[in-house]
């Protein structure tokens, strides 16, 4: 009957769609979004508020390592230091331990000496006194690319500026240090540029920089050392500034390391020990167990490996067109009797990951599969010649289907019921204009898994957009196993060059890092390091069955699940908003949380919050408006704990036809 009143319900699912007509849209897919930013599909049901970012580490990452004073007795407006493995920015700066006051590189005041890892610089200001040698400078710039991050243990590693850190949460220590035994001078009287030293049980390295027990400056070894039974004489400079008694010891400061593009990582267990290993398509590849810093360079074919994964029982190394791998059970041995070998694709390798039993290999146009258990069983076949990953980084592992970013979009490899055979679906069909657009805009990408929300995050990184303007998309991977149970959102405010996840006894750990100088932990808190998170969601239009039927709209009841307070904006949107339509104006809605609390909040104070006190769930408010067809525009800015939109309903009259 005309004018009557009627409801219209329907729950939000479906996540972000863009590739229908407005009309259809509407009509086939009235609980997804035609807009849904830093709200992310849930598997628990409905759209929820992404959590926010805060520091990993309240430090900075180091900028340029360990910098020491070099040699003292310095004055005046120049100071020479050592053990700087990057050239320092003029406008940088530092204090000096022991000195007073915070000192800045005048313009055009470097002069960097690579070759010795040290670096003259001419300061705005006079020293206000000597420092002492070897006293630890210690730089503030917060910009500075980090170049890797991984989450690995109870660790986070980060790599800036040729200098690898490793920290807990409580300040960031330096890794690259050799590890060469307990390390001794060999003879007293020596002098000049050479030293004979014993105790080794490594090979030292041109770049190694260390000092000398009761010698002053901080000295850098120019050529690779020749030992035999633990003893070396090392070219070093500069000259020894004075004979170091016999049986000094040698503190070794830094292992030599050129970071490279960007660096990948790879975690696994050999031999009992739990072990990380990177490579940045510079170096050869590195091995940290927490304790020892060392490079594998067995062989000349690993050094500058772009990509790397440990794979029954052995290490894959891939550079170029090739894949390298070590001999079983080891991650060092590249004995070709032991098992070791090389297996050419015969194109540009972008990327490897293990799926299920077998070591896929990417290229730009072609994908393979490499299947056995050693060399006597290896087995490369071509899984297509048509289609491949564009973006090295963007290859994750979720729900048993490998994500990666093809040239028309993100595309699944799936296994399907005929063994050996593969899908090859294209996801991102649904979102197809907002990842053309993010494609275009970025210069390179960072993907991570979020596993106990089966999630996939895809960020595009360009230098000169800022972190509040960075995009991303995320994929919610929910129940059912083709591609059409991706649901898809945007991110926004998540600048991400670099990006890492790990899970262990129960704890995920996800970390980002750009320009900044610090490490960002994700999931964590519910702002963007302080910073609002801008949340925005709109319904498809929906025409209540006919779109040629004028309506009239009265009430509408939102229902949310509420983790704490909720505060948000809401907008009828009539007639497509096109031109000269009018809009009703906006509607506030939020919640009374003051009283309420949870267990553990530090916001929740003793004798003031109720604990158990219930949410309001149910947000229940006249609207106003007339029109064919309606979308709801939901906007959040604010750092209120993330909450869920379920479902809403909207009580309505039809009127006259169109």
């Amino acid at each position: 009957m005309a004018d009557a009143w009627q409801t219209y319900a329907f729950e939000f699912r479906g996540g972000l769609v863009s590739n229908l007509s407005p009309l259809q849209h509407g009509s086939q897919l009235p609980g997804s979004a035609r807009v849904l930013k830093n709200f992310e599909p849930s598997i628990e049901g409905g759209y929820r508020r992404i959590q926010g970012y805060d520091k990993y580490d309240s430090n900075l990452v180091p900028a340029y390592g360990e910098p020491k004073v070099q040699g003292g007795s310095q004055t005046g407006t120049v100071l020479i230091i050592a053990n700087i493995n990057a050239t320092p920015v003029a406008g940088n700066t530092f204090t000096i331990d022991g000195v007073t006051g915070t000192y800045t590189i005048a313009g055009g005041g470097v002069s960097y000496d690579s070759a010795n890892k040290t670096a003259s610089l001419t300061l705005t200001s006079s020293l206000a006194s000597s420092p002492a040698d070897k006293a630890t400078i210690t730089f503030t710039p917060t910009s500075g690319l980090i170049k890797g991050v991984a989450a690995w243990e109870s660790n986070v590693l980060a790599l800036r500026n040729n200098d690898i850190y490793t920290s807990t949460g409580t300040g960031w220590t330096k890794i690259n240090k050799p590890s060469y035994g307990t390390v001794l001078v060999n003879g007293g009287s020596q002098t000049g540029s050479s030293l004979l030293i014993d105790g080794l049980t490594g090979v030292p390295k041109a770049g190694d920089t260390f000092s000398i027990a009761g010698v002053q400056k901080v000295y850098t070894v120019l050529a690779d050392a020749s030992v035999t039974t633990g003893a070396t004489t090392l070219s070093i400079s500069p000259s020894l500034d004075s004979s170091p008694a016999d049986n000094a010891a040698i503190t070794w400061l830094s292992v030599a390391y050129t970071s490279g593009s960007k660096l990948r990582t790879n975690k696994y267990r050999i031999n009992l020990v739990e072990k990380i290993i990177g490579v940045d398509g510079a170096n050869y590849p590195f091995v940290w167990d927490g304790t020892t810093f060392s490079f594998i360079n067995g062989s000349a074919e690993i050094f500058a490996s772009q990509f790397v994964v440990f794979h029954k029982n052995q290490m894959f190394f891939a550079k170029g067109d090739k894949v390298v791998f070590t001999a079983p059970y080891t991650d060092n041995d590249f004995s070709t009797a032991n098992g070791s070998g090389i297996i050419s694709v015969g194109s540009a390798i972008t990327g490897i990951i293990v799926f299920r039993e077998t070591l896929i290999i990417f290229t730009e146009r072609t994908i393979s599969q490499l299947s056995g258990n050693t060399i006597a069983d290896f087995n490369l076949q071509t899984i297509t010649r048509n289609v491949g990953c564009v973006a090295s980084d963007t290859i994750q592992e979720i729900g048993g289907d490998v994500m990666f970013l093809g040239p028309d979009g993100l595309r699944l490899l799936g296994g399907t019921d005929k063994f050996g055979d593969f899908s090859l679906g294209v996801v991102s069909k649904p979102i197809q204009t907002e990842t053309t657009g993010l494609i275009s805009s970025s210069s390179s990408f960072a993907s991570v898994i979020i596993k106990n929300k089966s999630q996939y995050r895809l960020f595009g990184y360009n230098d000169s957009v800022t972190s509040s303007s960075s995009k991303g998309i995320l994929g919610t991977q929910m129940v059912g196993d083709n591609n059409s149970t991706i649901a898809w959102a945007e991110l926004l405010g998540m600048k991400a060059f670099v990006a890492d996840s790990q899970y262990k006894d129960q704890t995920e750990t996800i970390v980002f890092a750009n320009t900044e100088g610090y490490v960002y932990h994700m999931e964590k808190g519910n702002s963007l390091d302080g910073s609002n998170i801008v949340a925005s969601f709109s319904t498809p239009y929906v025409h209540m069955n006919d779109p040629l039927l004028r309506k009239t709209f009265y009430k509408m009841q939102l229902y949310i699940n509420a983790k704490g307070s909720v505060t948000t904006s809401v907008n009828l949107k009539l007639d497509f908003d096109d031109f000269g339509s009018i809009q009703p104006q906006t509607i506030l809605l939020s919640n009374v949380t003051g009283a309420v609390g949870f267990y553990g909040d530090s916001l929740s104070k003793y004798g003031t919050t109720i604990y158990g006190a219930k949410l309001q769930k149910q947000f229940k408010t006249q609207v106003v408006g007339s029109g064919f067809t309606v979308s709801l525009q939901f906007i959040s800015d604010s750092q209120d704990p993330p909450s869920s939109f379920d479902a809403v309903t909207i009580e309505y009259a039809s009127h006259d036809r169109r």
